[in-house]
């Protein structure tokens, strides 16, 4: 699973609130799918700049995944380079696109999560809106405060 940052959940709240906005989604377009809308996002590049880069190689964003080398010196190994460095795994990616991770799906309620489609624009939405709430609980839960205690004032 990503890592619990403020960068990924806001990487994730961007992209979905984008792709909420009709940024123009395409699920069989590399720079315009589930996996590239978040590329855009992290990234900052087009999603013609990175269907392009894509294209240089065959595959979709799974197979890219699977084939990704950090030395190879294509320009999508440099993008997925980019989404793990800010703290993706390929396998958050891989199941992105199918919208498959069963700890993301766990979070979404039954009857909507055996409805979902990996290819329908609202299903991708709710899919990184329930991984941003997922990865920010769990976050949160980490985080412990000190614990305060009341201070009584001594008479001088």
């Amino acid at each position: 699973m990503a890592q619990r940052t403020l960068p990924v959940i806001q990487a994730l709240r961007t992209t979905a609130q984008r792709l909420l906005a009709q940024a123009p989604y395409q699920w069989g377009h590399m720079g315009s799918c589930n996996c590239g809308h978040l590329a855009q996002t992290v990234t900052r590049l087009t999603k013609a700049e990175i269907h392009s880069r894509a294209m240089q190689r065959y595959g979709d964003w799974e197979r890219q995944l699977i084939d990704y080398c950090p030395t190879s010196g294509l320009p999508i190994d440099a993008t997925i380079d980019e989404m793990l460095a800010l703290g993706f795994t390929r396998a958050d990616l891989t199941h992105l696109e199918r919208l498959s991770d069963p700890a993301i799906r766990a979070t979404i309620p039954f009857e909507r999560r055996n409805a979902l489609r990996h290819n329908q624009r609202d299903d991708v939405v709710l899919y990184l809106r329930a991984w941003a709430d997922l990865l920010e609980t769990e976050l949160l839960a980490g985080i412990e405060l000190p614990r305060l205690t009341a201070s009584v004032a001594v008479p001088a």
